[in-house]
């Protein structure tokens, strides 16, 4: 059973999954896509974006993606780097879309020639690594140190970016060598009330809603304090709320709405503190 024909949206507006059109442009993740697309342009090397889990940092990479041109970005992006380092350069070779057969050196010699051709067409190369915390193996950041030795005298010839929970910094800093090749860095905060709630207003709209508000000051200020401003917590408790609204035929989701759902489904106890 859908809500949507009820609230009058033409999507379901609070889905966890990252679809670029539902991408928040807030202040916080609006700095992190310029600091990378910066950090690319000026082909910096190595730059690290950390943030909570559910912060959005899948969503913000997608609509940077976005933002390569494919006729001046070649960009192998990296989903599950929980493989053993024998298979990392293999799997970026792949996602290039080479072959990834042969001897280790013969692999970086054949990545090697890839990026050389790519600066002969005018193409710039980005290696994109989401949840880089699920790395297993730390031979595998060497794997990725080693990445940033296919340079000239003046530049890198390709722009390693990492994506992970805050988790990261600490491996990545536990290898010196590594940690001092990451040009940039940022981390991506929870948002605050405000924000939550034109985050709110912003995927209701992109989904369809007319004007008048469908969620109450008081529910979204629940959803906030229980959410911890986490953008995929407060997906799940607004979605759930949606549903429950609908099945109660509410005309708005009021606060005793999200309370019935953060109890019912055990999503959280409301936070005194804002973040």
């Amino acid at each position: 059973m859908h809500y949507e024909d009820y609230w009058g949206l033409k999507l379901s507006p609070f889905e966890n999954v990252p679809d670029p059109k539902f991408y928040f442009p807030s202040p916080k993740h609006e700095e992190g896509l310029h600091r990378l697309l910066y950090g690319v342009e000026a082909r910096k090397g190595a730059l690290l974006l950390t943030g909570e889990i559910g912060c959005g940092k899948t969503t913000l990479s997608r609509q940077f993606i976005q933002h390569l041109a494919h006729e001046r970005y070649d960009t192998a992006l990296i989903a599950n780097p929980a493989i053993d380092a024998q298979e990392f350069i293999g799997e970026v070779l792949y996602q290039f879309g080479l072959t990834g057969n042969g001897s280790k050196l013969e692999r970086l010699h054949h990545l090697n020639e890839h990026l050389l051709e790519n600066l002969k067409k005018g193409k710039d190369t980005v290696v994109i690594v989401d949840e880089a915390q699920a790395i297993k193996d730390d031979s595998v950041f060497e794997e990725l140190r080693l990445l940033l030795n296919f340079q000239l005298n003046d530049r890198f010839l390709l722009t390693l970016i990492m994506l992970g929970q805050p988790e990261l910094n600490a491996r990545i800093n536990a290898i010196q060598q590594f940690a001092q090749r990451i040009a940039i860095r940022f981390h991506l905060p929870a948002f605050d009330l405000q924000e939550t709630t034109k985050y709110m207003e912003f995927r209701l709209q992109t989904a369809g809603a007319d004007r008048r508000p469908i969620f109450s000051p008081d529910a979204i200020d629940l959803i906030f304090r229980s959410s911890g401003g986490i953008p995929r917590n407060i997906n799940t408790m607004a979605d759930l709320a949606l549903l429950s609204g609908f099945l109660e035929r509410k005309a708005q989701i009021d606060g005793p709405v999200v309370s019935r759902v953060i109890a019912d489904f055990n999503l959280g106890e409301p936070r005194g503190s804002a973040h």
